[in-house]
């Protein structure tokens, strides 16, 4: 069990991990060895996420998650299968602990007496600008 947050853990069996070679640093040992990582988790099929935080990562997560509901991740920042391994869990489990708190409701604020006065201030002296060049480029006639 991977612990995500306080009430989401996620099961080992939920994880599928494949290994396919990688580009990048290793000489000739890129050509030989497999140490790129791709992690799958099916979110639609997870027993361990309830369905809000699974509609919100697979939002949140856009192509990287295919049509059956498989979020796909590639790791190969490091050179050995274990620590491409835990990068790839570490970045599932930040993505979750992103969507698993509700984003926040926004409250419709009005904009303050001042800022009206400075966006009106502003309009006037980009109008007066362009009333300048006008009549600089009529008396050029």
């Amino acid at each position: 069990m991977i612990k995500v947050t306080a009430g989401i853990y996620l099961n080992n069996d939920d994880l599928t991990f494949v290994f396919v070679r990688s580009t990048g640093p290793g000489g000739q040992n890129v050509n030989k060895v497999s140490t790129a990582v791709q992690l799958r988790f099916e979110v639609l099929n997870s027993t361990c996420l309830p369905a809000k935080v699974k509609s919100r990562l697979i939002k949140l997560a856009g192509r990287k998650v295919s049509q059956e509901g498989v979020l796909i991740i590639e790791a190969r920042r490091y050179r050995t299968q274990e620590k491409n391994k835990e990068d790839a869990i570490a970045r599932l489990v930040t993505l979750i602990q992103k969507v698993a708190l509700p984003p926040r409701k926004r409250y419709h604020t009005k904009p303050t007496r001042s800022a009206r006065e400075k966006r009106l201030q502003t309009k006037k002296l980009h109008g007066t600008v362009k009333r300048n060049r006008q009549t600089r480029t009529h008396d050029l006639e």
